[in-house]
């Protein structure tokens, strides 16, 4: 990956992310493996800690696919809640693996499973649990 900014993830959402990557089926390896690299290479916080510009868990963020030219808005979410939220994009797909720990502003080359990428860009954040002391969602 040529652009990797620093990430903020927050400490609730690094250990269920870890479990999910621990129980990924195999057609979804590559997105876990890619996860799995940025969990270990972010700064790990309590949920209290974490900036108001940064996408955790559940926050809902407009962010542009700087290849595609598409701004988009969406909720990242865990895949057990995709069908429950209209616009939600599971941290399970490679573009939403690619969001999570950013800051507004950050953009990131993410890689795709057909061995392209992608650079995505967070534009705002519109809603974030920890903003609103959500912090144990």
């Amino acid at each position: 990956m040529s652009s990797r900014p620093p990430l903020i993830i927050n400490r609730l959402d690094a250990d269920r992310l870890q479990r999910l990557i621990d129980e990924v089926a195999d057609k979804d390896r590559f997105v876990a493996e890619a996860l799995e690299e940025e969990l270990e290479r972010g700064e790990v916080i309590d949920p209290e800690e974490i900036p108001e510009d940064v996408v955790s868990m559940n926050s809902r963020i407009q962010f542009t696919d700087l290849t595609r030219g598409r701004q988009m808005i969406r909720t990242l979410v865990y895949p057990h809640a995709l069908a429950t939220t209209e616009d939600g994009i599971s941290v399970m797909a490679p573009v939403g693996a690619g969001l999570i720990g950013l800051r507004v502003g950050d953009a990131i080359d993410w890689p795709l499973p057909d061995g392209s990428e992608v650079k995505l860009r967070v534009d705002a954040i519109l809603w974030q649990p920890e903003r609103e002391k959500q912090f144990h969602r």
